[in-house]
Formats: C-alpha cells, structure tokens, sequence
C-alpha cells in the first residue's frame, strides 16, 4: 500500500470547450488530458520542512478555534491538519489577491500559492507509506470533481498534476447535485475503508457547485510493543466536570520516550510520552497536564511549545496506563477559518479567477469547508482517518532502574506524526473515552 498510487503523467478532465456533452456523474466522460509531469518535481528540502512546520501550527491554530466556544472545549476532538492543509493547498493555486492573502497567512507559509502547493504536495510524498510487512499502512489520496461543461484553466490543472497528482472526475452538480454529492462522498468513504461517511453534508454541494476538492487519509498502524489485552481493566477517569467514571484502561511498562515539566514557557505542569508505532518512523504522542490544568495548558500550547516538549522526549522506563478510546469528529470549517482570517474567499469579493478557463464567464467562492475524521486505539493499535473537503461555487537521558509512573486518567492531548518530518498526521484531545 502507498501513500498514493502514481497514476500514469496525465490528468484526465473534461475542460474548456470540449467540456460540453462530457458524461456526467453516473457514467464515463470523454476526456482531454493535461500533460503531468512524468515524475514528481524536484522541490527544495528547505520548503518541505517549513512546510511541515507550518502545518503543524495551522493545526494547533485550528485545535485552539474549534476548541474557543466553552460548550466544545469539554468535548473529545480529532483532526487532521495535513489533511486540510492539503485540500486548502489545491485551492491556493486559483486564489489571486486578497483571497491567496489571507489563505497564505492561515497557513503560516511565506511561499508563493504554486510553491505552497508544491512543497505539500512534496511533503505527502516524503511521509512513509507501510505495507509490505512495515506494520502499518498509510493512504492518502485527493481529487478534483468538475462541473462536465465548465471550463478549468489548465494551468491550474498542471500545478495540481504536478503537485498531487489529483484524480480529475466529472460531475453534473447543476443538474443532479445530490447525485454528484453522493458521488463524491462515496470516494472519499471508499478512499478510508468507510470509516467517513456523508463527508459532504445535504445542500453542501449543490446546483451552483462547480468544483469539489477531497483529500482522504488512512491510517492503520500497529503498536511496536502492544498491549496486553489481560492488563486492560476498568480504572477511574477524571473527566472536566468532575466526575470519575471507570473506563477499560489499558497498562504496561515498557521502555519509552517520556518527558515532564512546568512552569516557564511551557506553562502548566505536565506529562508526556511517545508511542512509537511498528516500523519505527510513525508515533503517537500523548501530552497529560496536571489534574485541572488541562484548559489553561491547551490554552497556552503553540508549536513552540509543542516543539519543545516533543524536543525534550528522552528513554525512560514508563509504568503507563491508557484508555482506550474511539470517537468520531464532523466539523463546518468555514468558522473557523474566518476565525483564523480567511473570509473573502467566501464572499461576494472572493477572487478565485486562477481556476476558470478560457470562456468561463462566472466567478467564483468558496461554498463548503469540511473535514471528518474518526480515531480509534486500542491494545493492538491505532486506526484513524479523516476526509477534507472543499466545495467551489458559482456566485450569484539514560533511565532509572525505578519506572517513572504516568497514569493517564484525565484528559489529554494526541498528536500522530511522521517522526521525521515533524508532519502531523492527526491532532486531538481526549476528555471523555467512554464518549462516541
């Protein structure tokens, strides 16, 4: 299994004039193809790992927004950050002026909007893909859905060939826009196992739709060293609202990279440890505060922070207890990207004009910004995934002998990367494990 499959150096795409009488959503289109590059450009390594790094604080900027309304501070919460970005990354190209601004800015890169794509695309290449015994197994794929009759420049096109080497299908959202919608999701759903469903909500595509981007991400990864499944027992749980209800905890001691500390830059005490997956070159890693210090600790945590405490993981000998949980997160971004600055690519002053071809005479918005994403872990490992999606509409040390013990029952933070990009793949908090 791959990150991607590379699909042979072409895009295939009904565009420009030859988009009329295309097929549609149900069966196969005429095409034209838009020349791809025969093998991925060469980006420079200085950019992908920027772009890493800009990733992650476009994540913890997203985490601290969706987390800002007291009533979802309390709640469980996964995402993905490269998942979005990417979906962000195939807009970007087509954005112009003060709607590539204020993108650009959101996620925290100073590249140009075909670079940024570039660099990502670069970046989702690098991250390692399991299979083949490695056990884990990685999938990511992205896809342009096209109105059959509208015309997309083919610059545009050949900067996502090049950068993701996206799967172009036609859709007839003007006539059949819950067809095509289902069309969609059922991509995405296939592209995750079915772990993400209805990606896009009703009326989320619609008759003015002519664009739909969606990344899905797969992730399924065994542990290094499992748990024992007879260790797991129920233990308390110290939720936010001070209830202790018992949950199947999970437990082992097991030699782990741990870190701890407080006060200073890194604000409030806490624990963390990481635990690496097989394979070696994926990890999740969980960051505890102190009882009652879990808010103000999300609250203060930034990629430096984060840097910090992820640098400062060294061996030790970890007695660990973990939950076990399994919940499911369904987002409208569109707040929290107007939160974090993005808004006129949404409005009536949107300037989307890189994406039309020649004889398009509509403008364009963005209509929809979505992400799905579901984790669960337990004694054997992790499976995780989540779908992104982005609609584009017409406008009318050495250790002790001793195990230092962390016991994690109270909420907590998630973090799954790539162990040598920094990249994260996931990000989330866990305050209730019983909860769906």
């Amino acid at each position: 299994m791959s990150v991607r499959t590379r699909r042979p150096a072409v895009l295939l795409l009904c565009c420009t004039a030859l988009l009329a009488g295309c097929g549609s959503t149900g069966g196969g289109p005429a095409v034209v193809r838009v020349a791809a590059p025969g093998s991925p450009p060469t980006v420079d390594p200085a950019q992908v790992t920027a772009t890493a790094a800009a990733t992650g604080a476009f994540g913890l900027d997203l985490l601290h927004t969706l987390t800002a309304d007291p009533a979802a501070a309390g709640r469980n919460l996964v995402l993905s950050p490269s998942g979005l970005a990417t979906a962000l990354a195939m807009l970007l190209p087509g954005a112009r002026g003060t709607s590539a601004e204020e993108l650009t800015r959101a996620l925290h890169t100073e590249l140009a909007p075909q670079q940024y794509a570039l660099a990502a695309g670069a970046l989702n290449r690098r991250t390692p893909t399991g299979g083949d015994g490695g056990g884990f197994v990685l999938r990511q794929a992205d896809d342009i859905w096209a109105q059959r009759d509208f015309p997309v420049d083919q610059g545009y096109l050949g900067v996502l060939a090049a950068a993701f080497d996206t799967g172009v299908h036609t859709a007839d959202f003007r006539k059949d826009p819950e067809g095509a919608r289902k069309a969609v999701n059922s991509a995405v759903e296939k592209a995750t196992e079915g772990r993400v469903k209805d990606l896009f909500g009703k009326g989320q595509i619609n008759a003015d739709t002519r664009l739909a981007l969606t990344d899905a991400l797969y992730l399924k990864a065994d542990w290094a060293a499992p748990f024992k499944a007879p260790n797991t027992a129920d233990r308390p749980f110290h939720r936010l609202d001070g209830s202790v209800p018992a949950v199947p905890t999970m437990a082992a001691k097991e030699s782990l990279r741990y870190a701890e500390g407080s006060g200073g830059i890194l604000g409030e005490p806490w624990q963390a440890v990481e635990l690496p997956y097989a394979g070696g070159s994926l990890a999740m890693d969980l960051v505890v505060p102190a009882q009652g210090g879990f808010e103000a600790f999300r609250k203060g945590l930034d990629q430096t922070r984060l840097d910090l405490i992820l640098g400062s993981l060294t061996g030790r000998s970890v007695d660990l207890t973990l939950p076990k949980f399994h919940f499911d997160t369904a987002n409208d971004l569109k707040p929290a990207l107007r939160a974090l600055g993005v808004d006129a690519v949404f409005g009536p002053g949107a300037d989307l004009s890189g994406i039309p071809g020649a004889g398009a005479t509509e403008r364009l918005k963005v209509g929809a910004v979505v992400q799905k994403a579901t984790v669960q872990v337990d004694e054997k490992g992790t499976v995780a995934a989540a779908g992104s999606g982005v609609s584009v509409e017409a406008m009318a040390g050495a250790a002790p002998k001793d195990p230092v013990q962390l016991h994690i029952d109270r909420p907590f933070l998630f973090l799954i990367r790539d162990t040598a990009t920094g990249r994260p793949l996931f990000l989330g908090q866990v305050t209730d494990p019983q909860a769906g």
